[in-house]
């Protein structure tokens, strides 16, 4: 199960290339339930994701995922049969209170402008008592439009989908 949240991001840090970055490619095979390809810098994988019936979302995005491991050449076939747009980003892990990563997402392409935060939970009690650093902004878990299966469908990035507004 992954449960996770998203944020606005007031300021990014400054050195960010002191953290560990990932450059992600993905694009979506499928809407619902979610398959996802990814690439993340050399690692290529299939993601199945879908929501649990009957499962009240309050504080955070729970998903039932299952990851697995693709060649490059699966890829690079997958990749010609995705539903609309390729989603670009860079990902920069960075370390916070207890243990926790916040994966600040630096979009790419089409979506060029677009800066969001993402934080995966342990479970829901560790999501709900989070104490988010000053850098972060509002929750977004619940605004679609930062869904990246619904990102995926934007053709150019404007302020419709800044964050902070």
């Amino acid at each position: 199960m992954e449960i996770e949240r998203k944020f606005a991001v007031i300021k990014i840090p400054q050195n960010l290339e002191k953290y560990e970055k990932e450059e992600i490619e993905q694009g979506y095979l499928c809407i619902k339930p979610t398959v996802r390809i990814r690439k993340s810098n050399d690692e290529y994988t299939l993601n199945y994701k879908w929501k649990q019936k009957g499962l009240e979302e309050k504080i955070a995005i729970q998903n039932i995922e299952y990851t697995m491991p693709l060649t490059e050449e699966n890829y690079n076939i997958l990749l010609n049969k995705i539903e609309n747009y390729l989603i670009k980003k860079d990902r920069y892990k960075i370390p916070i209170n207890d243990n926790l990563i916040v994966e600040l997402d630096v979009f790419h392409g089409n979506l060029e402008g677009l800066v969001f935060a993402e934080v995966e939970f342990p479970n829901l009690e560790a999501a709900e008592t989070f104490n988010k650093p000053q850098w972060l902004g509002k929750d977004l878990c619940f605004d679609k439009r930062f869904d990246n299966t619904l990102l995926s469908k934007v053709e150019k990035y404007t302020s419709e989908y800044d964050p902070n507004m």
